[in-house]
């Protein structure tokens, strides 16, 4: 699919945010094909946890609705965000990761990815957002404060997973951010 057919989100439509580079970012569902790209992605972005390929390609056949791919003009991968709804609560939209390529950073396209998911159809009934994030993951903290803020609602932060879950291999806690309730966008915020 050419950029041109692509939804494009000029990164400075983000409030708060210095004005980008005149660069748009198309904003589209995973598909099987990106598992390899997002998997090598995944891997350029520490603290994020590296899962397999057949992770990323069962997102792909499962939960692209609910997943957002970001590419630059050349085609490039951006950002990547894998969330899903999980079964017994089809109000919360959990997200899993959200990754952005070095050469993206700075410029609220994680944000833009989110607001993006929570536009589409699939997320309609959705009132909550949760996701799981380290103590020390400032960037991904100030991201979920930030849309917090422009969902006019509150973000909890409570324990998850401590760390003795994750077995002898240094693993840190991961904190569960809730953000809600919140009626859904109907447009991104200017």
């Amino acid at each position: 699919m050419s950029l041109e057919a692509r939804e494009l989100h000029p990164l400075s439509s983000i409030p708060g945010r210095r004005a980008a580079a005149p660069q748009a970012y198309g904003l589209r569902p995973i598909r099987r094909t990106d598992g390899r790209a997002i998997h090598g992605l995944i891997a350029e972005c520490p603290p994020l946890d590296l899962n397999s390929l057949y992770a990323y390609l069962l997102l792909s056949e499962h939960h692209a609705d609910t997943c957002v791919l970001a590419e630059d003009g050349s085609g490039q991968i951006a950002g990547f965000v894998s969330a899903y709804v999980p079964p017994r609560h089809p109000e919360v939209l959990f997200v899993w990761q959200v990754a952005v390529h070095p050469r993206a950073r700075g410029c609220g396209l994680a944000r833009q990815m989110l607001w993006h998911l929570l536009e589409r159809p699939a997320s309609s009934a959705i009132r909550y957002i949760e996701t799981t994030v380290g103590p020390d993951n400032a960037a991904s903290r100030g991201v979920f404060a930030g849309l917090a803020r422009q969902l006019h609602a509150t973000c909890s932060d409570s324990a998850l997973f401590g760390p003795e879950l994750f077995g002898p291999g240094g693993h840190e806690e991961e904190r569960l951010l809730r953000i809600g309730p919140f009626q859904p966008p109907v447009s991104r915020p200017r």
